[in-house]
């Protein structure tokens, strides 16, 4: 039994260099998607006011001149719906074509939130074992310094798994809108076509 429960202690050990790498990657990962992240908010913010307003004054006739700046992934597919001529399937097609890049673009941010803080947490209690070895053999330093990187690991996982669920949380509301006024549209030239 001893044997087992040392090999155990012996692996989860080895395991807190892997750890803090993939913790220090997932920082900044995190950094460089709240930067990305930003960029896109400046940019929606900027035009969001506007954009709706010609959204809901959009009629038939001016769907094909419609662009949305600053929103490249929505231009792309906007100008597939229009060149579609009201083609049912393949405005479907383009659709869902959006969906998926709106999952491939969330996947990121929901990837970050669900690791960061497992990996926090795995940076967390590996240190405790020999956190606990320390304090049974009362060499106070060890025990610490393992607990200045348990606790240290938990901060960075977190952090990265809060930068991950926010941009979620918001880039999820964007692109169901975005979603939302793709079908308005498209709906838009079926009507013109059926005029």
């Amino acid at each position: 039994m001893n044997s087992i429960t040392n090999i155990l202690y012996w692996i989860s050990t080895g395991l807190l260099i892997p750890v803090i790498a993939l913790l220090l990657f997932g920082f900044v990962r995190a950094l460089m998607l709240l930067g990305g992240f930003f960029g896109m908010y400046i940019g929606r913010i900027k035009h969001e006011k506007k954009q709706q307003g010609l959204i809901a004054e959009l009629e038939k006739n001016d769907v094909e001149d419609f662009k949305i700046t600053g929103n490249k992934m929505f231009n792309t597919h906007l100008q597939r719906i229009t060149n579609a001529k009201g083609k049912d399937i393949i405005i479907e097609k383009v659709l869902a074509d959006f969906e998926i890049a709106s999952e491939k673009e969330l996947s990121s941010s929901k990837s970050l939130a669900k690791l960061g803080p497992m990996i926090g947490l795995m940076g967390t209690l590996i240190p405790m074992g020999p956190a606990l070895v320390g304090l049974a053999q009362g060499d106070i330093a060890s025990m610490a310094q393992n607990m200045q990187v348990a606790f240290s690991t938990t901060v960075v996982g977190l952090f990265a798994g809060a930068i991950g669920y926010v941009t979620q949380l918001v880039k999820q509301r964007w692109f169901v809108a975005d979603i939302n006024n793709l079908e308005y549209i498209s709906n838009l030239l079926k009507e013109k076509d059926n005029a």
